[in-house]
């Protein structure tokens, strides 16, 4: 998948993934993370979300990072925070309010940009690559990420010959054969959610479920 294609959808409004409200796994979950104040929390491909916000008055600081500048500015706008920027060769970096998203590629992050990191909240990176930049981002993720970190992941299964993604089907296997040598796993809960998913059903879904994972990796 082509970065042209978020930064597109990111330019012309499409952005029918972006949740308005504070997604309630967040705010069920996130304590089972035991989180510790003031840590920080890495949200990758944050796009504007608002979860972040909510992050960040649970006295946590956040990280984002997000391919579109676009997405990054309106969060910022939206949340009615003016970000100082900073340029460097990887990265456009916006900072506010000790929100900081950097404006660039994901897999150009590296140890140094994840060093104080303590949790990371997945809701929309995973599901947004297809299969195999998925091996290749777990794979980084792991690589940059400190010891002994808990990430709260939140997936979408569905069948996968109904609908071509994004957002793609992830299956509890797939989870567990790419993080299962490097991460302890925990499936918190299974969701039908198909009935509050209209959309989903107009492009012809018959089944669609939310799976929440607690993971941690490995000291």
């Amino acid at each position: 998948m082509k970065k042209e294609y978020w930064l597109d959808r990111w330019k012309w409004g499409d952005i029918g993934f972006h949740q308005s409200a504070i997604n309630p796994y967040l705010r069920e979950y996130w304590q089972r993370l035991h989180p510790v104040q003031n840590s920080r929390v890495f949200v990758p491909l944050c796009g504007k979300s608002r979860d972040m916000l909510w992050l960040h008055e649970q006295g946590h600081k956040v990280l984002g990072v997000e391919l579109s500048h676009l997405a990054a500015q309106a969060f910022f706008r939206e949340s009615g925070h003016t970000p100082q920027c900073t340029i460097n060769k990887k990265f456009i970096h916006l900072e506010a309010n000790n929100i900081h998203i950097l404006c660039g590629d994901f897999f150009a992050l590296d140890n140094n940009h994840l060093a104080e990191i303590g949790a990371v909240y997945d809701r929309a990176a995973f599901i947004a690559l297809p299969s195999e930049m998925r091996k290749q981002y777990v794979h980084h993720l792991l690589h940059i990420l400190p010891p002994a970190v808990q990430i709260l992941l939140i997936t979408l299964d569905y069948p996968a010959s109904e609908m071509s993604g994004p957002p793609f089907s992830v299956s509890v296997d797939e989870v567990v054969t790419l993080y299962q040598l490097h991460a302890e796993i925990k499936l918190l809960t299974q969701q039908d959610v198909l009935a509050q998913n209209p959309r989903f059903i107009e492009r012809g879904l018959s089944r669609l479920q939310e799976n929440i994972f607690l993971l941690k990796t490995a000291l």
